[in-house]
């Protein structure tokens, strides 16, 4: 099996597609390449890792966990998303764990290369940026979420942003929906969220198609 380089795998990373070939020689002078497996805690809530982390196959889960032990499914990073870059720009320790939720191979960047690559790279620069008001606009609707909705429009919400549109326009749940995992989002028990569920397999808000995929036929997401 051929041994692929620094370079060629910088090149699959969106946050590194801008930059010049010397910049790029300078961070695959300074990457390595990590693989995690299922379980593995790629960084930890109120620890410093002092490196970006960049998902170049498999998935993750962002977690945020309170003094008695309960865990709040952040996010679902998959491939090419960044881990690590706030504690990075701001020295503080990282706000939530991210933990591998499948065999997951990541490329690592120390902190002094990322901060050089930020200074010299505009566009890097804006990639990052972006990504950071992406997060801040999923943790406002999951504040809004917890404010506003009941339990059913939490559920609701979760659910609009798991499917998946068809060519028709339909709202398509093509995997298994975990019911511990819902609950872990809406900061409710999975029993709660068990018993929606139900409710709306019984009001055919959930209806199971032939396929074994699930049509969603109601409520709306938040925005």
């Amino acid at each position: 099996m051929a041994i692929v380089s620094n370079q060629e795998l910088i090149r699959r990373v969106p946050l590194f597609s801008d930059l010049s070939p010397a910049q790029s020689s300078i961070v695959s002078a300074t990457v390595e390449k990590r693989r995690f497996k299922r379980g593995d805690l790629i960084v930890e809530q109120g620890k410093i890792s002092g490196a970006l982390y960049m998902i170049l196959s498999g998935k993750a889960r962002v977690l945020s966990q309170d003094d008695r032990g309960r865990e709040v499914i952040m996010a679902t990073l998959e491939v090419g998303d960044a881990i690590g870059e706030m504690s990075l720009i701001d020295g503080e320790p990282h706000s939530a764990t991210v933990r591998a939720e499948a065999p997951t191979d990541a490329l690592v960047l120390g902190h002094d290369a990322f901060i050089r690559c930020l200074h010299e790279n505009a566009s890097m620069a804006d990639a990052v940026m972006r990504g950071l008001v992406r997060r801040l606009r999923r943790a406002d609707k999951q504040i809004l979420s917890l404010a506003l909705m009941d339990v059913y429009g939490r559920v609701m919400s979760v659910l609009h942003d798991m499917a998946q549109e068809d060519e028709e326009g339909n709202k398509i749940l093509r995997k298994k929906v975990s019911r511990q995992d819902v609950a872990k989002m809406v900061g409710a028990s999975r029993e709660m969220v068990s018993r929606v569920m139900k409710h709306f397999e019984e009001t055919d808000v959930l209806v199971q198609q032939p396929d074994g995929t699930f049509l969603l036929k109601g409520g709306k997401s938040l925005e």
